[in-house]
């Protein structure tokens, strides 16, 4: 549905984007993660045809949006980052207005209204709309076509607690009714609840590609069981990897295992039959952040070192 191969992005001397691959299926919720300038704005805009890539292409159901934007446009709707509506009218004509535009009925008006949790407030002038407000408003307006495709610049952005958590429940309900959804966040929460995939942005380059439940599937191999012991011994590492432990250290605070969340029963049981005395136990989890940190921080070349640990960096597009 969603194609983007080799695309670049250069505004005078700075790469915006550097040659990013990847493809998106159809019904596929994929998150755009990095830092600020980390090129995810720019990425949205050439999926929208807002922007034409310096080189590479785009291609939104085979359409180039950049030299077919009104043809490309039917497919998908696009909320910028910052939103902004003339204040002198109210959200009601904000949204009658892009009905119109879009050639949508407006019976659409009070699907999106309630959908985005407006209410009455839609008849009150932009000029009284908080922050959150008006950017609910802009999600209302995205909902309007009932494209299959959104492209989403931090919807979350001043949203409250409750609008973010409403927000959340809105985007699961429209993944279950099959819509693709591209997203950019800086919320790693949302990113876990809804994404089916995530892309690592670093510098305009792309970093990562992958599954959230590979993503998890690595969390759970990093996960570390420690273990206190009145009899510490070395041999007792041994026991720990020949139970199923990715790898065992053993220091004055004790052991400390790699092990999958299903194995440490298994290894508790084999170091108390193998004559352990175990006084305590506990487990520390990694989690997304981490992984996020570690691309942000840590250099490619070592992030691509075959460590069983690590997630890879794509050569290639990822479908």
């Amino acid at each position: 549905m969603i194609r983007v191969q080799q695309i670049g992005k250069r505004f005078k001397k700075i790469a915006a984007l550097d040659g990013v691959s990847f493809e998106i299926a159809r019904g596929e919720t994929f998150a755009l993660l990095g830092p600020n300038g980390s090129g995810k704005t720019t990425l949205l805009k050439c999926l929208a045809g807002l922007i034409r890539p310096s080189n590479g292409e785009v291609r939104i159901n085979g359409i180039d949006p950049a030299r077919e934007p009104i043809a490309a446009a039917a497919a998908f709707s696009y909320l910028p980052q910052r939103v902004a509506f003339p204040e002198q009218i109210t959200g009601r004509e904000v949204l009658e207005f892009y009905c119109r535009l879009r050639k949508v009925p407006l019976s659409r008006i009070n699907i999106a209204l309630e959908h985005c949790a407006i209410g009455q407030a839609a008849d009150r002038l932009v000029s009284e709309f908080s922050g959150g407000m008006m950017q609910r408003l802009g999600i209302a307006v995205a909902l309007l076509a009932d494209a299959p495709i959104l492209l989403l610049d931090e919807p979350a952005a001043s949203l409250d607690p409750e609008s973010a958590a409403g927000l959340r429940t809105l985007l699961a309900s429209l993944k279950e009714s099959g819509k693709t959804i591209v997203f950019s966040s800086h919320v790693l929460s949302d990113v876990d609840r809804l994404a089916d995939r995530v892309a690592i942005l670093v510098s305009g380059r792309l970093r990562a590609v992958e599954t959230m439940d590979a993503i998890r599937a690595h969390l759970n191999t990093e996960a570390v069981l420690h273990i206190r012991l009145n009899n510490l011994h070395k041999r007792f590492c041994d026991v720990a990897i020949a139970a199923g432990g990715e790898h065992a250290q053993c220091s004055t605070d004790g052991l400390a295992i790699a092990a999958r969340p299903s194995l440490r029963p298994r290894i508790l049981h084999s170091l108390e039959e193998a004559g352990a005395d175990i006084v305590s136990f506990a487990t520390s989890e990694p989690s997304l952040e981490d992984v996020y940190l570690r691309y942000i921080h840590e250099d490619p070349a070592d992030l691509s070192s075959g460590d069983p640990g690590r997630l890879r960096e794509p050569a290639a597009a990822a479908g």
